[in-house]
């Protein structure tokens, strides 16, 4: 979908319409909550020059009361670097370790589960460094309303996989680099990891909220 300041108004009209069907409307409310959300699908079609059909396959498929999702982020530090990889579902760009948050794993788990998996290495989770609203930084749009987790982590074992199901490349990057490379801005951004930089100097940081 296009950047568009008026999506984020459909998003969350959206949202309240499928929030008011979760709590069991009498048949009035329901029929017009239901037109509600027809309306802001014919307007999303219209902004994006979409089918309706094309614009409901992206949107989250979710039932009941509508809340963020979760994106955990798993940061490692090591003498000034700090630990990539590349996301194949998205070109071999650059990204932190980490993912969508699964049901049944504390954030903490997420973030050591997500860098095992996408880097080979053993690791355990210290301490919350960043909680981030998506909508409030430099990302590409897209139809869900995302928190991020980012969670420092050390390294306790394992060895580095090049490659995984999920990337093509692991690896330590310099500070002064970063900069440098092609980032998976749906995932992270520049100015995000940045800001996640100074905790390796300092990892007693208060904690960044959005």
């Amino acid at each position: 979908m296009p950047s568009n300041p008026w999506l984020g108004a459909m998003k969350r009209v959206l949202a309240l319409s499928q929030t008011g069907l979760a709590f069991q409307p009498n048949d009035y409310d329901r029929e017009r909550y239901e037109e509600i959300r027809q309306i802001s699908l014919d307007l999303l079609a219209h902004m994006s020059n979409a089918p309706v059909q094309q614009i409901m396959s992206l949107l989250p498929n979710d039932v009941g009361y509508i809340t963020p999702k979760v994106d955990v982020r798993a940061v490692l530090f090591n003498a000034g670097q700090i630990l990539m990889v590349q996301e194949k579902i998205d070109n071999d760009r650059w990204t932190l370790p980490g993912g969508w948050a699964d049901v049944g794993y504390t954030p903490f788990e997420v973030a050591v589960k997500e860098a095992f998996e996408e880097t080979g290495l053993r690791t355990e989770a210290v301490r919350l460094l960043a909680v981030f609203d998506k909508s409030r930084h430099d990302h590409p749009e897209e139809p869900w309303y995302v928190y991020k987790f980012f969670i420092l982590c050390e390294v306790t074992g394992g060895e580095i996989l090049r490659q995984t199901t999920e990337t093509s490349d692991v690896a330590w990057v310099k500070f002064e680099d970063v900069a440098g490379l092609d980032l998976s801005e749906n995932r992270v951004t520049y100015s995000q990891i940045t800001r996640l930089l100074p905790f390796a100097a300092d990892p007693t940081l208060p904690v960044l909220c959005d």
